[in-house]
């Protein structure tokens, strides 16, 4: 019995550093990403609106602060996790303005809970991909929505499509990345649904926070 127990304790450890290395491996996916997306942004306003510069890079130190030391544990605090998430789309609407209109609601009935570190963030990425100067993408609309009642969070994330989106892959590794994430940390308290037409993309996801 001592021996079945042992082994079963060597089993448990051993599934415990698996899931560990692997969530540690799919946030080091996200991170240079993302950095990687907003210094071209800062790179192409410094040429054309230096003025603009500035604040962006403000935003920029922002975010990297808490990728870097916000964001190691499992789970931060949630008020935490959607300042990032707030200080990224106002990043995002300096960086598409005449190109998209962006729409972001947010009602949180309490901060009380915590949340996956940089777990949202790529859904909502997603929808600022292919940006293009072409005349068919200009004025294309976004919509963010992030409502938590009673432990209960539902982002959905919907974006108009032009033609650069309908050559473009759906799926890839950003989203991939979700999934594992979420089965890891969140197996059996979520919910993913994604729904495309001709002229929309939309994201849902409802989870139980913790």
């Amino acid at each position: 019995l001592f021996k079945y127990l042992s082994k079963e304790e060597e089993i448990r450890k051993a599934q415990e550093e698996k899931t560990a290395m692997e969530l540690k491996f799919l946030k080091s996916q996200i991170n240079p990403h993302v950095l990687f997306n907003n210094l071209n942004t800062v790179y192409a306003y410094a040429i054309e609106k230096p003025e603009e510069t500035p604040d962006l890079i403000l935003k920029l130190s922002e975010n990297l602060k808490h990728v870097l030391y916000e964001s190691n544990a499992d789970f931060i605090p949630l008020e935490k996790e959607l300042n990032y998430i707030d200080n990224y789309i106002a990043f995002q609407e300096i960086r598409t303005e005449g190109i998209k209109k962006v729409h972001y609601h947010k009602s949180i009935n309490s901060f009380q809970y915590s949340i996956a570190p940089l777990l949202l963030i790529t859904l909502i990425e997603n929808a600022f991909k292919h940006i293009s100067n072409h005349n068919e993408a200009k004025n294309n609309i976004i919509s963010i929505s992030i409502v938590e009642r009673n432990n209960l969070l539902k982002l959905i994330v919907n974006n108009s499509k032009d033609s650069f989106h309908h050559k473009a892959k759906s799926g890839g590794i950003g989203l991939k990345n979700v999934r594992k994430r979420l089965n890891l940390l969140y197996k059996d308290k979520y919910d993913l649904n994604i729904k495309s037409t001709e002229d929309t993309h939309e994201v849902e996801l409802i989870m139980h926070l913790n």
